[in-house]
């Protein structure tokens, strides 16, 4: 039976994910295996990783469902991106449950400084709005979603995150789409990758069930929540993406000190 402060503590954290991703459209899911580890309690750092990926992919398909009815999503490109993303979660999924649990943390508060470090840079618009996946565009486009797909689901498969902030800008490199259009067709990539990561650690029993349906539940609650501050900040969104871009530091910095202790204590 799950006690009372854990059911407090994951719908807390699954409310913080989803208020970040209300309030700056995407990262949120980053904090999701720390919030696992250090808040919740979870133990072991390969069933938090299964656990959060679960829920990211949850959440990225709620999120798809939106973008989709508003028409921002690039259809061809997202499933090609996805489609050689897959093979690269499972192969990063594969090798990071092979890995050792503390040194994958270690490895996991490195990533989050360095998302941390690109987010302070600032967005640029691509103004290529009507780009579309056809015969006539292949030939230049696919030898650049497809490489592009395959790292970064290599990345979101190891540490069982999204890779929204890594998937966003690889779409714009790759096709020069608008960040509205990356934003929503990141969302095929992420849900591709989150059910292939989490259908990787599901099937070796490394996913807490209870957590992820606790986890899903309170990001419902601080998704509608963050979206509805964020359009009243609208102005200052990019302040927001700067103070969120200091809390991935510092908690990637504490989870770094966490896992090292950890790890040289063996």
């Amino acid at each position: 039976m799950i006690d009372l402060p854990v059911i407090l503590a994951t719908l807390a954290s699954g409310a913080a994910i989803g208020l970040i991703l209300g309030l700056v459209g995407g990262g949120g899911s980053i904090l999701a295996v720390p919030l696992l580890v250090h808040v919740v309690g979870v133990r072991s750092p390969h069933v938090a990783i299964g656990t959060a990926a679960v829920a990211v992919a949850l959440n990225a398909l709620a999120g798809l469902v939106g973008h989709a009815h508003a028409g921002t999503v690039k259809w061809r490109c997202g499933a090609v991106f996805a489609g050689s993303g897959v093979a690269g979660a499972l192969t990063g999924a594969a090798l990071g449950k092979a890995f050792d649990g503390q040194r994958l943390l270690l490895l996991f508060g490195a990533l989050m400084i360095g998302v941390g470090l690109s987010m302070l840079r600032k967005r640029r618009a691509m103004p290529a709005p009507d780009v579309r996946l056809t015969r006539d565009s292949a030939a230049e486009l696919l030898p650049r979603l497809v490489p592009i797909g395959l790292g970064v689901g290599l990345i979101s498969g190891f540490f069982g995150i999204g890779g929204g902030f890594l998937i966003v800008p690889g779409l714009v490199a790759a096709t020069a789409m608008p960040l509205v259009n990356a934003i929503g067709t990141s969302l095929v990539a992420i849900s591709a990758f989150g059910l292939s990561t989490a259908g990787s650690y599901a099937a070796s029993g490394l996913v807490d069930w209870v957590l992820v349906a606790l986890l899903v539940a309170g990001g419902v609650v601080g998704s509608a929540f963050g979206i509805w501050v964020g359009r009243r900040l609208a102005d200052r969104k990019r302040a927001l993406e700067l103070g969120f871009s200091a809390v991935v530091i510092a908690v990637g910095a504490y989870v770094m000190v966490k896992a090292g202790i950890a790890v040289t204590a063996h």
